[in-house]
């Protein structure tokens, strides 16, 4: 028995080392997420580009900006005449945070009064948590110091001294009850997208080839471009209903809020799938079988769930890691989609994201259609 049991081991070693493919993607997929993961994945966000509303322009007021830019945790950009013009550069994406501090700064935190706005760009999960508690810690080591050299110039009275002298409120952009599923839907939208379109027109072109039908459609009048057209038809409807089934249930089961134009959604939704469907034809035309075009499907999508900014912050990984992150199509889909989905902006606040696209699309299309015509031949 042991012996027809090592003849079956060698015989499936011996297939296994001849399909050079195959045991590529086996050797290099857990290679590649070791890197992602060690390279890539960075919990807490800190530099968090802020602006900066100072009504007060005191020696407290720029006290309390240093200590900020100190942390670590905020960068100052630039600032601001006014609250508006503030919430105006988070929503142009210029900053992630603004810091707002009221007239006469310097007399209230000597009464123990005053205050101070942190207003976070609520579409991001991670720099809303970072900002947030990076905000509060800083607010209160600020705190601690002034009473500490009230204590050591006077003796205060005990009402004094439990009074803090500033207190941070916070104000979350777009989320203020910070919900997960407003900072998820986006990408759940675009992690469907793109795995449905791409898997689906590998997996169908490769299974005809591998039943022998393609030949067959090869012999009748029809074209190798509509033969491509015909594949991919049905792959945008299926992956267009799931996606609206998606967003209906996160819009009008968890209440999600959709700030921005339904319409502009929809037409970027079909560029993303452009892009997602000419990266099936390129797996289609490399796998020669549909465990390969598995392999290679899930080889997209692990770096694109990783390096997109879906589920970790791309403003902390290296530039290296976000140069790769910004050749996948899903990086600018999902700044798109958050941007209209949760944000409200329209086209001209994300024409750089929609241009790499256009030409992120062009680019995939022009090589699958030519791989797709050089196989078929």
């Amino acid at each position: 028995m042991l012996q027809r049991i090592w003849a079956v081991m060698q015989k499936q070693f011996i297939q296994t080392l001849r399909d050079r493919r195959t045991l590529m993607v086996i050797i290099a997929l857990p290679i590649l997420m070791l890197f992602l993961m060690g390279y890539a994945v960075e919990i807490q966000v800190d530099h968090i580009k802020t602006v900066v509303v100072d009504h007060s322009r005191d020696q407290r007021s720029w006290s309390f900006i240093e200590a900020l830019e100190n942390s670590g945790f905020f960068d100052i950009m630039f600032y601001v005449e006014n609250q508006d013009e503030a919430i105006r550069a988070i929503e142009e994406g210029q900053a992630r945070a603004a810091i707002v501090i009221p007239p006469d700064f310097l007399s209230a935190v000597e009464r123990g009064q005053a205050q101070a706005l942190v207003i976070i760009d609520g579409s991001d999960a991670m720099t809303v948590q970072s900002a947030y508690n990076a905000a509060i810690t800083v607010a209160e080591s600020y705190s601690v110091e002034l009473l500490a050299r009230k204590l050591e110039r006077s003796q205060p009275s005990a009402h004094q001294t439990t009074l803090q002298p500033l207190d941070v409120r916070v104000r979350v952009l777009y989320n203020p009850d910070m919900k997960a599923i407003i900072f998820m839907l986006p990408g759940i939208v675009a992690t469907i997208l793109q795995n449905q379109a791409t898997s689906l027109t590998a997996f169908s072109i490769v299974k005809e080839r591998e039943a022998g039908t393609i030949e067959q459609l090869l012999v009748t009048p029809i074209r190798p471009l509509e033969l491509m057209i015909g594949k991919l038809m049905p792959n945008v409807v299926l992956a267009f209903i799931n996606m609206l089934t998606i967003l209906g249930l996160g819009v009008f089961w968890f209440k999600v809020p959709f700030s921005g134009n339904i319409w502009l959604f929809f037409w970027m939704v079909l560029l993303f799938m452009v892009s997602s469907l000419g990266l099936g034809i390129l797996i289609s035309t490399v796998s020669s079988t549909q465990a390969q075009a598995q392999q290679l499907v899930l080889m997209i999508l692990i770096p694109s769930l990783v390096l997109s900014g879906y589920i970790f912050p791309r403003e902390m990984m290296p530039k290296l890691v976000r140069f790769a992150g910004d050749l996948i199509p899903m990086t600018y889909f999902l700044q798109i989609a958050r941007g209209i989905i949760t944000r409200g902006v329209g086209l001209r606040l994300m024409w750089s994201q929609v241009a790499a696209l256009l030409i992120y699309s062009a680019i995939v299309l022009t090589l699958s259609a030519g791989s797709f015509k050089q196989r078929l031949e």
